[in-house]
């Protein structure tokens, strides 16, 4: 029952936003009693803070199980970047950007997100130390990490002005930009061994 909560909490985020999002439609859309919502989560904020923990591990899961996929890339920064895209969209990253835009106004919130994001970063900074050994002691690397992912983020809070085709454009713009720079880094720290 509480994983239909934390789900029907995070439907909820992406269809009506973080003040649509009521203790009753979520019970009303996980299909259970008000009674037996209260039994798991007392307030909104107890709801919503734990679907920001589910949400950090949805999205943390979702990038580590490519690992393996991608060691056998012909270009792992390509498919490394191209998989940073690739789980940043859907509901997973829709609901996440409601409740950053959310926190902005509710210090509540926004405690629970100080705290839940650097989980996300570590266990995406991690996926990077499986991909290229010394990338946990580089620090250019992991600035460079985290530039990425701020691209990535950025360009899809802004997805719904400036429409599918103009967004698809800005990324690989983008991704051909964060490849020169991430090559070069590579390459200064001595990992030669992304390209066949």
């Amino acid at each position: 029952m509480r994983q239909r909560l934390l789900e029907a909490t995070i439907d909820c985020l992406v269809e009506y936003g973080y003040a649509g999002t009521t203790t009753t439609r979520v019970a009303e859309r996980a299909g259970v009693t008000r009674g037996a919502q209260l039994h798991h989560f007392r307030t909104k904020n107890d709801l919503v803070t734990a679907a920001v923990r589910h949400l950090a591990v949805k999205r943390a899961d979702a990038a580590l199980e490519q690992v393996d996929r991608l060691r056998g890339s012909d270009d792992v920064l390509d498919a490394a970047l191209d998989l940073l895209w690739d789980v940043h969209q859907g509901p997973i990253f829709a609901a996440t950007a409601e409740l950053w835009m959310a926190a902005r106004t509710d210090p509540d919130l926004q405690a629970q997100l100080r705290q839940v994001e650097p989980m996300v970063n570590s266990a995406l900074l991690s996926f990077g130390a499986e991909l290229v050994p010394g990338f946990a002691n580089h620090p250019q690397l992991r600035h460079w990490a985290y530039t990425a992912m701020d691209v990535v983020r950025g360009l899809l809070v802004g997805s719904g002005v400036i429409g599918d085709a103009q967004l698809e454009q800005r990324w690989r713009r983008a991704k051909a930009h964060l490849k020169i720079v991430g090559e070069q880094l590579l390459a200064d720290a001595g990992a030669t061994y992304l390209q066949p």
